[in-house]
């Protein structure tokens, strides 16, 4: 009973890892490329400025701090 279970779990496991790993190559086959011929939508315009925000905005950070 506790082999028989453990060869269950473990074909579960990797079924589950299986498809995990395959699911990002399924969806970057599946999807059709995006036309530059065609305007971007309004959620890609809107989102465009703030993908890159971040620290290194406003500049270098030129206090020393002490190790702890």
């Amino acid at each position: 009973m506790t082999r028989a279970r453990n060869v269950i779990v473990a074909s579960g496991l990797l079924a589950f890892a299986a498809a995990g790993l395959a699911f990002p190559f399924y969806m970057a086959t599946s999807r059709r490329p995006v036309d530059s011929s065609k305007p971007l939508p309004p959620q890609a315009t809107f989102r465009g400025p703030y993908i890159n925000t971040g620290s290194r905005d406003i500049g270098p950070d030129h206090q020393t701090y002490p190790k702890k």
